[in-house]
This record gives structure tokens, C-alpha cells and sequence, in this order.
């Protein structure tokens, strides 16, 4: 008898296992692709090993979305068939992701106003994904608003993007196995044996709440070390001015669903090393792109972190760069600002900072819900708000004359 299920071998969680449907869904080109763009982006140029994409990522946020699950079936709150749904749902939140994963999503904001979730949203029900999913049973409408936050599940929802997402729980250990960085060592496993639901909402038994503490300090810990890392940050800087500089000449962000799912890291980067263009921005296209693969990296010659009371956004990038290249006498093309801003707290479903977790417990089998501030529970209260860091990045060759403009600017404020 023929075998209903695979099992694949990860790092991270030992065995996924995936069903017929699922793998029907993992073995479209379509989802193949996501193999092709790397979790980190421009990481690996710091930290060698950390080469793993979207492709792996997807599967163990299914792997812990489907233990999550079972958890809440366990308490009567989620059917086997709903549990199918998070599991397909969960394996195709991040289809929609572009070459460089959110890097390539800032081009995608600032040119058509999209967004990876948007563009996934088409892939699951206007491609043969939606064929796939509705061949095998599922509701591939359905399924397109659980992935990205929209069902009326709310608990649902926030099982796939948030602080007690299967989403954060597999990608920082995945990160954290890859890079070598020590930071994101957290227990996903009590926390998804530890999940309730109360009123819509997904709470958390008060026994697990240091887990949670840790896996939120763990996130912060890689934001610090990892993911805006100064030389992380610099590969991406360069990436992101050489697309914007060639989008108009190769039409990286058409968004036409059959020219996007052509794009790759390795395709990016390919097309911008033969760029053949003679007028000044695609030269200078290409030859930011020449240098990123060659680790010919922009260097940082200012650093400033700032408090979460401090308005990052108040400083105007426009501004900070003409009065650095006047002060500097250094082309304005030449110099980088580069502001690296995210909630310390991971965004709920509805891209807010969460303000409240559900803590349970049980008095005689009587669910006893307690609805905590965050700003109660004091490790996590200490990191809320945004974490703010200002860089300026300019060539070797400028570097000198930037640095001493960037100390002498009015402009940053102290």
C-alpha cells in the first residue's frame, strides 16, 4: 500500500512530514521557486552559512502551524479538517515573496504601492496553486485570506503571524542555526503545547509565559546582531539602489504574475550584471551590483541607535544626503542613508504592535483568562516600542570625507 504521507529531514525540526495535497502543492514550480530566494537576503555575504530560503522556512512554519493545531484539537477548539487548513496555509504564507525577500518588497511599496501578501494572495487564487488546492478539496479563497491574516478566524490568524506565530517560531531558530548567532534559542515546543483560545483570540497558558518572554528577547537579540547587522545592512543597501536604479529598464516590479514568479535571487542579480545600458544610472546599476557579488560592500561611516521616544521618521533622507555631499563635496549618488526601523514586538495580523496577551489557566477544568498588558510584563515591557537605527554608507573611496561630514551634520538629531 502506497504511502499517504513524506517525511523530510530538516535541521531544525528533525521530520516534516507532509501529505499527498501538500506535496502536490510544495512540487509546483510555482512553490519550487521560493528555494531560489534566500531567507536573509544579502546575509550569507557576513555569515557564510546562512543560505537557507523561503523554501525550508515554509515547511517548518507549517510543521509547527500543524503542532500548534493539535494542541487546540486536543482541547476541542479546531477539527482535523481546520487543522489541514492552517497547515496549507501556513505552507503558502510567504509564496508571494519577491527576490530578496523584504528587500525587494521596499521597491515593490515605493513603485505600486504592493506587497508581498498582495501579490500572494493572486498566486494562491488566480495560478495553478488555486487549481492544485481546489482539486484536493480546499477553498483556495479561504485559504488565501488565512495565510495573510484576513480570516474570521482571528485565533487562526494570529497562529500564522505575530508573537505566538508558527512564522516567528521557525524562523529564528532556522536563523539562528544558519548564521551560528547563539541568540535564538527559544522553546517552540512548550509554547505550541501551551496555546488556548479565548474569545477569538489566541492566549497563552500563564505557565509557558517565560517561554514566551524568551522567544521575544531572542527576537530582539537577532535584530541587534543579525538582521541589521552594519554589514548585512550594507549588501542590502547596495541591492536595493541597483534594482531601484534598473527597475525602469528591466521591469522588476510589472507585476505580472507570470514575469514574477521568474524572479530569483541569482536571476536578479544576473540581469543586473548584464545590464548593456550606456545612460548613468544603469552603469551605476550595474556596477553596484559587480561589486555586491564580488563583496566590494559599501562602508558604514556612521552609526547612531536611537530610543523608541526618538522620531526616526522625522529625519528627511533627501535632505540628510544633499547636506552630507555639500559638507563632504562627495556626489550625493554616492552616499547612503539608511534607516533600519521595526517593532520590537512583532505585529499582530493587523500590522500593529500587540498591546495585550491572553494568559489562561484552569480552576476545575473552568478556563480562567487574564487579558496582561505588555507593558506588565517587564523584560518584554523594557524592549516595546521601535527599535531606530540611522546609517550612512558611502564607497571606500569616499569615505574619509563622509565620516567627517556625518559628525559635523545639524541634521541628526541628538
Amino acid at each position: 500500500m502506497k504511502k499517504k504521507y513524506l517525511d523530510i529531514i530538516d535541521p531544525i525540526h528533525d521530520f516534516i512530514r507532509v501529505s499527498d495535497s501538500e506535496l502536490k502543492i510544495i512540487d509546483n514550480p510555482i512553490f519550487q521557486r521560493l528555494r531560489r530566494i534566500r531567507q536573509l537576503s544579502g546575509a550569507h555575504l557576513t555569515y557564510p552559512s546562512a543560505q537557507h530560503s523561503r523554501f525550508e522556512h515554509s515547511l517548518g512554519v507549517m510543521h509547527i502551524a500543524a503542532r500548534a493545531g493539535q494542541t487546540l484539537h486536543e482541547k476541542g477548539i479546531l477539527d482535523l479538517d481546520q487543522i489541514d487548513n492552517l497547515r496549507i496555509a501556513a505552507l503558502l504564507h510567504d509564496i508571494g515573496h519577491g527576490p530578496f525577500s523584504h528587500l525587494f518588497e521596499e521597491v515593490l511599496q515605493q513603485k505600486k504601492k504592493a506587497t508581498h501578501e498582495n501579490i500572494g494572495k493572486d498566486l494562491i487564487t488566480k495560478t495553478e496553486i488555486g487549481d492544485l488546492l481546489s482539486k484536493t478539496g480546499f477553498d483556495k479563497k479561504f485559504i488565501a485570506k488565512l495565510a495573510f491574516g484576513e480570516s474570521k478566524f482571528q485565533f487562526m490568524n494570529e497562529m500564522l503571524s505575530g508573537s505566538l506565530s508558527a512564522d516567528l517560531m521557525d524562523y529564528l531558530p532556522r536563523d539562528g542555526y544558519f548564521t551560528g548567532a547563539e541568540h535564538a534559542k527559544i522553546d517552540h515546543k512548550r509554547i505550541t503545547q501551551s496555546l488556548d483560545v479565548y474569545k477569538n483570540k489566541l492566549a497563552l497558558e500563564k505557565s509557558a509565559l517565560y517561554s514566551f518572554e524568551s522567544m521575544v528577547h531572542s527576537r530582539y537579540q537577532m535584530f541587534k546582531a543579525v538582521y541589521f547587522h552594519k554589514t548585512v545592512r550594507a549588501a542590502e543597501v547596495m541591492l536595493l539602489e541597483s534594482i531601484k536604479l534598473a527597475d525602469s529598464e528591466l521591469g522588476f516590479t510589472s507585476l505580472d504574475l507570470d514575469d514574477y514568479v521568474k524572479l530569483t535571487d541569482d536571476y536578479v542579480v544576473t540581469q543586473l550584471i548584464n545590464l548593456t545600458g550606456t545612460s548613468s544610472e544603469l552603469k551605476r546599476a550595474k556596477k553596484i551590483a559587480q561589486n555586491y557579488q564580488n563583496r566590494d560592500l559599501f562602508k558604514c561611516v556612521y552609526e547612531r541607535i536611537f530610543t523608541s521616544k526618538t522620531n526616526l521618521g522625522k529625519i528627511k533622507t533627501s535632505q540628510l544626503k544633499e547636506d552630507l555631499a555639500k559638507k563632504s563635496k562627495v556626489d550625493s549618488g554616492e552616499i547612503f542613508v539608511d534607516s533600519s526601523i521595526t517593532p520590537s514586538i512583532p505585529l499582530n495580523p493587523a500590522k500593529k504592535e500587540s498591546q495585550f496577551i491572553i494568559l489562561t489557566s484552569r480552576d476545575k477544568n473552568r478556563l480562567v483568562a487574564e487579558q496582561i498588558p505588555i507593558s506588565k510584563i517587564p523584560l518584554v515591557s523594557a524592549m516595546s516600542g521601535f527599535m531606530n537605527i540611522l546609517r550612512i554608507y558611502t564607497t571606500k573611496e569616499n569615505r574619509k570625507k563622509v565620516e567627517i561630514a556625518a559628525k559635523s551634520t545639524s541634521l541628526i538629531p541628538q
